[in-house]
C-alpha cells in the first residue's frame, strides 16, 4: 500500500500526504510546499509517508 502511496505522492504530493494523515498540519505544510515549488513538496509528502 506504500508503494501506491508514494506514486500517488510523486504525481500529486498533497494527495499523498492526506492519504496518510488527513487534515492535519503536515496536510497544510505540504499544500504550501507544493505551491512554493513542485520538487519541495514531493519530497515531504514522500518523507511523511516513508517515516509512518
Amino acid at each position: 500500500m506504500d508503494l501506491i502511496r508514494i506514486l500517488i505522492a510523486i504525481l500529486i504530493p498533497p494527495l499523498g500526504v492526506f492519504l496518510q494523515v488527513g487534515l492535519g498540519g503536515a496536510f497544510w505544510l505540504n499544500i504550501l510546499l507544493t505551491l512554493l515549488g513542485y520538487i519541495p513538496g514531493i519530497i515531504h509528502a514522500v518523507w511523511i509517508i516513508a517515516k509512518r
